[in-house]
Order: structure tokens, then C-alpha cells, then sequence
């Protein structure tokens, strides 16, 4: 589920869209009157994503600059009069017009979910980076192979592979574990 912060400066008005949020099933964080308060939560929440649904103006700043403080895996929906969207000239800020049709609203949060739920995809599937002890661990281990086995580094590479895999370890504790037993025959 999707992270939103909903920052009104009036707390009725933020109580309000909240309640809306969550009887449609939307994961409403917290309710904040002013930026501060909006950058904390944020903080708090380290390393995640999420959807801020904000007014125009807080009590101690306006939508520019908590645009500012916030991460750019973080979303922002700005609704407001359509005067004060027509002050709006960010690109990554989505403007709704008040009065809010729900409808509309609803659509844009689902679009953003969606999009904020391909990212997480894609960042996990991503494989990660081998420092380069992690790498020289691996060579030693298949060089290790090579010779003591007579494989080749392609063989070495894949039984390293296949043992992690049997084993439920990754590959640097398995070579790990291939140095470990093969440095003592």
C-alpha cells in the first residue's frame, strides 16, 4: 500500500479528505496543519514513498516549498482554488481544482499508486551491485574451482550458482563457503 499524508491548513478540512481517503480504502498516514509537521513524518518514514494531498498554503509555508523538503520518490496532489493553480508551475505537482469532484481525485490517486508501485517493482528486481571485495571473494572461489576440479571459470561460475541456490544462501556466502573447502584439501 501507497504512504499519503494529507496537509490542509485548516484541520477540519484535512479530517475531512482523510476520512474520504480511508473509507475508500486509501492508507491515510497522518493528517498535519502545517509543513513542518509534513517534512517530519516524512523523516520518520525513511527511505519510503508515498503521496502528499495538500492545499495551496499551511500555516508556516506553502506548497513550493514543502515541494522543496520532500524526497523524489514522494508525489505531490496540490488542491486548491483554480486562481491559485494557475500560480502552479511545477511539473511533478498534480493540480485538482476546489470544490474537489471525488471522482477525479480518485482517478489521480490511482493513477499515482500505480506508477509509485511499478517503481518499488522495478527497484526490487534490480539486481544489486557486488562491491568489489564481493567480486574478488567470487573469482577466488571459482578460481579455486578451476583448479582443484578442472572446470571451466563459465562451470565454476554455475556451480557456485546452483549451490547458493540449494542451499538458500546467496553467492558470496557460498563462495564463502567454496574457499573454506576447498583452501583446506
Amino acid at each position: 500500500m501507497v504512504n499519503i499524508i494529507v496537509v490542509f491548513s485548516s484541520q477540519k478540512d484535512g479530517i475531512n479528505i482523510r476520512n474520504l481517503l480511508m473509507r475508500h480504502g486509501h492508507n491515510v498516514v497522518t493528517v498535519c496543519t502545517n509543513g513542518a509537521a509534513v517534512s517530519q513524518a516524512v523523516d520518520q518514514m525513511e527511505g519510503s514513498d508515498g503521496i502528499v494531498v495538500s492545499g495551496y498554503k499551511y500555516q508556516d509555508m506553502t506548497y513550493s516549498d514543502l515541494l522543496a523538503d520532500l524526497p523524489d520518490t514522494w508525489q505531490m496532489i496540490v488542491m486548491a482554488s483554480p486562481g491559485n493553480l494557475s500560480h502552479i508551475f511545477e511539473y511533478n505537482v498534480i493540480k485538482i481544482p476546489m470544490p474537489v469532484k471525488v471522482y477525479d481525485l480518485f482517478t489521480t490517486l490511482q493513477a499515482i499508486e500505480t506508477t509509485i508501485m511499478r517503481r518499488r517493482k522495478k527497484r526490487r528486481e534490480k539486481p544489486k551491485e557486488r562491491s568489489s571485495a564481493e567480486r574478488a571473494l567470487l573469482e577466488h572461489a571459482k578460481s579455486l574451482l578451476m583448479e582443484t576440479k578442472n572446470m571451466s571459470e563459465i562451470e565454476a561460475h554455475r556451480y557456485i550458482q546452483k549451490c547458493s541456490m540449494d542451499n538458500g544462501t546467496n553467492m558470496v556466502e557460498t563462495a564463502q563457503m567454496v574457499i573454506e573447502i576447498y583452501s583446506q584439501a
